[in-house]
């Protein structure tokens, strides 16, 4: 079991350390057939909390502070509500939601059908939307990535910037995760683990984006955004 979680951390952080996202996607389901469902998201959220200081660290000095600090501010309180709603939600209908605002979202950029220009009122309330659903159903990597990637970085700059913000909110729902679900020195310790692998595989991850031109980065990103999409609006 211990090699296939390190296998696994390994690859989930290789692609969200390439596009800012699905590390979660790929771990979540192993985990809820590994450990079960009700432990899977708190052993994620560790996981999911070293992997993404790892993409810090990797790409540091291309961070953009003022977009990642005013998603921070609309975040940090709504993780607080939706991991303290975590265990009584139902999980399947948020990630479907999840889904198809970010299917919308990437449509309506796409055709610039929107104008997204990162402003204050954008990045706070985008924030506290990834925040929210992202402490109920323990990701909405998707989400928040959808909203960076309409920023326009280089793509270092956006898989660090988007880091930020999910160690962040990671952090929050750890300690909310900790004290109502006692999530237990085994459990962390199992985190600990996976995050290891994590790190190996976000620097992986980032070798691969520093040779691809900006143009086919976001093509790509955005691609993958609407696979991701469609299959949370189809699965749960």
């Amino acid at each position: 079991m211990y090699l296939l979680l390190f296998i696994g951390g390994f690859i989930a952080a290789a692609i969200s350390g390439a596009a800012g996202f699905g590390g979660a996607l790929l771990l979540l389901p192993l985990l809820t057939q590994t450990i079960g469902p009700t432990m899977a998201v708190p052993v994620l959220t560790i996981a999911q909390l070293i992997g993404n200081l790892s993409r810090v660290y990797f790409g540091y000095k291309e961070i953009k502070w003022r977009p990642v600090a005013l998603f921070i501010i609309g975040a940090i309180p709504m993780s607080v509500i939706g991991a303290l709603s975590f265990v009584n939600i139902p999980k399947e209908i948020v990630t479907k939601i999840i889904g198809v605002a970010v299917i919308c979202f990437v449509i309506l950029k796409h055709y610039q059908i929107i104008k997204f220009e990162g402003n204050k009122r954008t990045m706070i309330i985008g924030g506290s939307f990834v925040g929210l659903f992202s402490g109920l159903v323990g990701s909405a990597g998707p989400l928040g990535a959808a909203l960076f990637l309409a920023l326009n970085l280089s793509p270092v700059s956006y898989i660090s910037s988007e880091a930020v913000t999910a160690v962040t909110m990671h952090i929050v729902k750890t300690i909310v995760y900790q004290k109502y679900l006692d999530i237990g020195l085994e459990a962390l310790e199992l985190g600990l683990f996976i995050g290891v692998a994590m790190v190996a595989g976000t620097w992986a991850g980032k070798k691969v984006i520093e040779k691809l031109p900006k143009e086919i980065f976001v093509k790509g990103v955005t691609i993958l955004l609407l696979i991701i999409g469609l299959e949370l609006v189809l699965y749960g």
